[in-house]
């Protein structure tokens, strides 16, 4: 009767990991298109055996644990990609951005002819300064026109805007940056916390048997993806932690900072303005990886860059004018922004010529041809080459450096790709082989299930008969 009784214990057990089997199954398939989820198996086995007159016996099989088939190195090569991508991703739009401030259709080619170049739009800084010198250029073949004087002074109006509207859409796009950067440190810190509160989490839910918080792993996986489209770091399951891991950004001189240790976040991240800090104590940090380091780049790079090099063009325009002119053409320096007509020059006292001769067109003459001029720093100018050829240099390289940055994402969103689907060739869900696994375990649910009720009306009838 003994044996039956084992019988009955072993397949009762049997019957219970088989329908542990088809839960993993069922949650593995329910998860197919769950890109944070890593697919899940049931280890079965015995977990002891008892010595028996036939010898050693096994205690029944069992669901001894649930195995997640996850890859450290792996999960870090698609955190480090991540941080890559977000990277450029991020300065591309930065960069996109800062053309539309400039009104300009960019020349990515490396054309930097001017006037006629693809840089040019209708709209745009490079069709302002054109109009303005061929204005005078107008002028001075009728001096004494009064709407010839009109068109002038609604033209030098028009650069004048032209430039400072570019100046103020770079300096709100940095503004916006600046906005994207202080969001982004406090999703940092949101994060940190997060990650922290699960590795509290995983240590409690696997006391006694290590590494069977899969669910709690994969949401804290999810956490650090996350975290790496903000900044680039390394975590680390030191020994003996009990699955929490620690998370490390780096120094200047590359020193590792320690950002979360198990389930303390160690001083927040900030952001002076200046540079990011973080630790206890905190410590200036090198963030070159995702958007917060892309945003930063960006600011005080290529849109920094631009609005310096429009600056210089619009300064270089007014001392120019303003010394063909014999006086003040262009306010030096303009009450707001980067120029500004002279309230004082009007279609009466427009002058077009040095001398009192009301046909007389020499300032006229001068001021057109500074189209044509070339600066140098050399003498003192602001600039090289014409006023012209230097913006739509500036321009070009700025059409450029969108290129490179699309280039490099390109190849960056490949290699990503490829180091995910090397994660995911072990981590992701195949439906065949879960239904597989599904019919399996169902055939052997049902095969304990009958040896389950013939050993049960075995035992039946021994009772039965014997009383």
């Amino acid at each position: 009767m003994s044996g039956l009784i084992n019988g009955l214990v072993s397949s009762a057990k049997s019957l219970g990991a088989h329908q542990t089997g088809v839960q993993v199954a069922s949650r593995n398939l329910a998860n197919v298109t769950n890109p944070n989820y890593a697919r899940q198996q049931v280890v079965l086995g015995d977990r002891a055996v008892v010595e028996s007159s036939m010898g050693p016996v096994s205690t029944g099989l069992e669901a001894l644990s649930v195995k997640q088939f996850r890859d450290n190195l792996l999960d870090g090569g698609v955190n480090r990609e991540k941080s890559i991508t977000s990277l450029f991703q991020s300065q591309q739009s930065a960069l996109n951005r800062a053309q539309a401030s400039l009104g300009e259709q960019v020349d990515r080619s490396g054309d930097s002819s001017f006037p006629g170049s693809a840089t040019q739009s209708a709209n745009g800084l490079s069709t302002a300064l054109n109009d303005f010198f061929n204005s005078f250029e107008n002028l001075s073949a009728r001096p004494t026109d009064p709407a010839a004087r009109q068109l002038l002074l609604q033209k030098a109006d028009t650069l004048a805007n032209k430039f400072n509207l570019a100046d103020t859409r770079l300096s709100t796009l940095q503004s916006d940056l600046d906005s994207q950067i202080s969001t982004g440190v406090t999703s940092v810190n949101s994060l940190l916390q997060q990650i922290a509160d699960l590795n509290a989490s995983i240590v409690t839910s696997e006391v006694g048997t290590p590494g069977s918080a899969v669910d709690l792993r994969d949401q804290r996986q999810a956490r650090l993806e996350d975290l790496a489209t903000y900044m680039d770091f390394s975590s680390v399951e030191p020994p003996n932690s009990n699955g929490q891991i620690q998370i490390y950004a780096k120094a200047p001189g590359g020193a590792s900072v320690l950002l979360l240790d198990k389930t303390s976040v160690k001083g927040a991240l900030a952001f002076d303005g200046t540079q990011f800090s973080a630790g206890a104590p905190a410590s200036t940090l090198s963030i070159s990886g995702g958007s917060l380091a892309g945003q930063l780049i960006s600011r005080d790079g290529p849109v920094q860059q631009l609005r310096d090099d429009i600056k210089t063009a619009a300064d270089q325009v007014t001392a120019a004018v303003n010394a063909a002119y014999g006086g003040t053409f262009f306010q030096s320096p303009p009450a707001a922004g980067l120029m500004a007509l002279d309230p004082t020059v009007t279609v009466a006292s427009l002058k077009t010529g040095t001398s009192a001769d009301p046909g007389a067109n020499d300032i006229a003459l001068a001021i057109a041809s500074l189209s044509q001029k070339k600066f140098s720093t050399g003498t003192g100018d602001l600039l090289n080459g014409t006023v012209g050829s230097f913006y739509t240099q500036t321009v070009t390289a700025l059409g450029q450096s969108i290129s490179g940055i699309d280039s490099k994402l390109i190849d960056q969103e490949n290699i990503e790709k490829i180091v995910t689907t090397q994660r995911d060739a072990l981590s992701s869900v195949s439906m065949d082989e879960e239904m597989a696994d599904l019919i399996k375990f169902q055939r052997a649910y049902q095969a304990s299930a009958r040896v389950l009720r013939v050993m049960d009306e075995m035992l039946d009838g021994l009772v039965n008969g014997l009383t």
